[in-house]
């Protein structure tokens, strides 16, 4: 007994040291980190001269911070997720092969049948007999809310695609219903258009990287391509957003192919500066070809898109939408139908990659990502399998373009830099290669949470009203990306099931898939 207490007396001193150390770590780094960013601040004095004002209060209050939250997490945070209990808690209190036994719905419909008994039966009894009966009914209420979580788990976990698209079918109607109609305009745009505008970037993507393992780190080109296509072709010759929107997909593609022919020897790291160099002169084009595309400049008074052309949003239209209908006129109407119009396209595009990826195509793809050598010895032809992953995820990049670009009404060179690309590609990696799921729950987080770090103007309550809380956003989202990576390594969703298996479909951790590829 005496050894046992000793030796858990040793590991608690072990730990704790362990913790001590790894905050002493953490608060060396955000000092390295922190010392330039908070720590100093450029300023001008009375004779207009530069100089650095101190703010060492606010550095160390950064550092603390950092030191506290890392021995938390070691000494506190990572022995209470690792404790069994808590692992049962999170996945439904009981296994789902004893939960199932206990949890029914004739056991559910039961315990309340018995707790409405009970509070009946409590009224007419004496007050020493009407306490058990109080007992045995916040048993059976117990018991029914225990069956009704496990319902509901289980409801979600078989319904979710159901569930999730009918809460984006709903989101417009629910906010306009609380914000009304002209509020509602940051709230659908801001937080609905623009998060399945990366989401369907995302997914676009993710079949060239995710499925067939290439390294594109110049995506965006042909999201340039598509809204410069649609900009030009409705400008010069007057077509509509329906004629225009599978030629922008098109075009994309065949661009697609161009940059597929010159990296098909090339993998890794070589194919990540060609792709990248590929952005780079698609932009530079774009700047510089200023006869066609007006240069830095832009084209601005892009053509809206219809329905379907029937209907028209621009105001002075004979056939305009809310005259149709006698609604009062409000630019809210467009961005719900722009909202509806992401969405479909966002769902063609994973319904697509999840029906390619069960042919022969995709699991050729998956065969290119796991291993090149092996793929072409099967007799696959690598060639064909490339530039078909180039040009599928394109088509989908220049359908989002084309989007933006009616959304907008208005392209330049400027919002096709690489750091879109680079957004992209987080996107894909911190929400699992190959989920679709993970992605777009990747894509909500980061696009939405840099949409909400905009509003921290409550901060200069806090730090004064010197405080500039848009220099911080950019460092706020860096360090939650680290955490993520940090805490997911292989991005939300860190397992994937194969297309082809045997007797019994089964999800493959990312342990055992390789290296940045899981």
């Amino acid at each position: 007994m005496t050894n046992i207490t000793s030796r858990h007396e040793g590991a608690a001193g072990d730990l704790t040291a362990r913790a001590l150390r790894e905050a002493l770590y953490a608060g060396l780094i955000s000092l390295g980190l922190f010392v330039l960013f908070v720590g100093l601040k450029s300023d001008q004095n009375i004779r207009n001269e530069l100089i650095l004002v101190p703010r060492w209060g606010l550095l160390a209050i950064f550092v603390v911070i950092a030191m506290v939250g890392r021995f938390l997490m070691i000494a506190y945070l990572q022995p209470f997720l690792a404790s069994q209990k808590v692992v049962n808690a999170a996945t439904g209190m009981l296994p789902d092969s004893m939960a199932s036994r206990f949890f029914r719905l004739p056991f559910f419909i039961a315990a309340v049948v018995v707790s409405a008994v009970m509070i009946a039966a409590a009224r007419g009894l004496p007050d020493n007999i009407a306490a058990y009966a109080t007992i045995i009914r916040g048993l059976a209420i117990i018991y029914s809310l225990a069956c009704l979580f496990y319902m509901f788990r289980i409801f979600i976990t078989t319904h979710f695609t159901v569930l999730a698209v009918a809460a984006l079918v709903l989101y417009p109607i629910v906010i306009v219903a609380i914000f009304g109609a002209q509020g509602s305009l940051k709230w659908v745009d801001n937080f609905g258009i623009q998060i399945l505008i990366y989401v369907m970037l995302a997914w676009g993507l993710n079949i060239v990287v995710g499925l067939a393992g290439l390294l594109d780190l110049g995506y965006v080109a042909f999201y340039a391509v598509g809204a410069y296509s649609y900009a030009l072709l409705s400008s010069t010759f007057g077509l509509s957003f329906w004629v225009l929107l599978p030629m922008a997909g098109i075009l994309a593609a065949f661009w697609g192919m161009i940059l597929g022919f010159p990296v098909l020897r090339l993998r890794g790291d070589y194919l990540a500066i060609v792709t990248l160099a590929f952005g780079e002169i698609i932009r530079l084009v774009l700047l510089n070809w200023a006869e066609v595309t007006n240069g830095a400049a832009g084209i601005s008074g892009v053509a809206k898109a219809s329905v379907f052309g029937i209907w028209s949003f621009d105001v002075s239209a004979p056939n305009n939408f809310a005259k149709a209908f006698g609604l009062p006129m409000s630019s809210a109407y467009y961005k719900i139908f722009l909202f509806y119009l992401i969405l479909a396209l966002a769902l063609l595009t994973a319904f697509v990659t999840v029906r390619l990826r069960r042919m022969p195509i995709g699991r050729a793809w998956e065969a290119l990502r796991e291993d090149e050598i092996a793929c072409r010895s099967l007799g696959i032809n690598t060639v064909t399998t490339k530039l078909t992953a180039f040009a599928i995820g394109a088509m989908f990049g220049g359908f989002a373009g084309s989007f933006f670009a009616a959304r907008q009404g208005f392209v330049s060179p400027e919002s096709f830099v690489f750091l879109e690309s680079a957004v992209i590609l987080a996107i894909v990696v911190l929400g699992g290669m190959g989920s679709l799921v993970g992605i777009a729950v990747a894509a909500a987080v980061m696009v939405g949470g840099t949409e909400i770090l905009r509003e921290l103007e409550f901060l200069k309550h806090i730090f004064g009203p010197d405080f500039t809380p848009e220099l911080y956003r950019m460092l706020l989202f860096g360090i939650a990306m680290v955490v993520v990576m940090v805490w997911k390594p292989r991005g939300f969703v860190g397992s994937r099931e194969p297309t082809a298996f045997l007797h019994e479909r089964k999800a493959v951790s990312g342990s055992f898939t390789k290296e940045g590829h899981g």
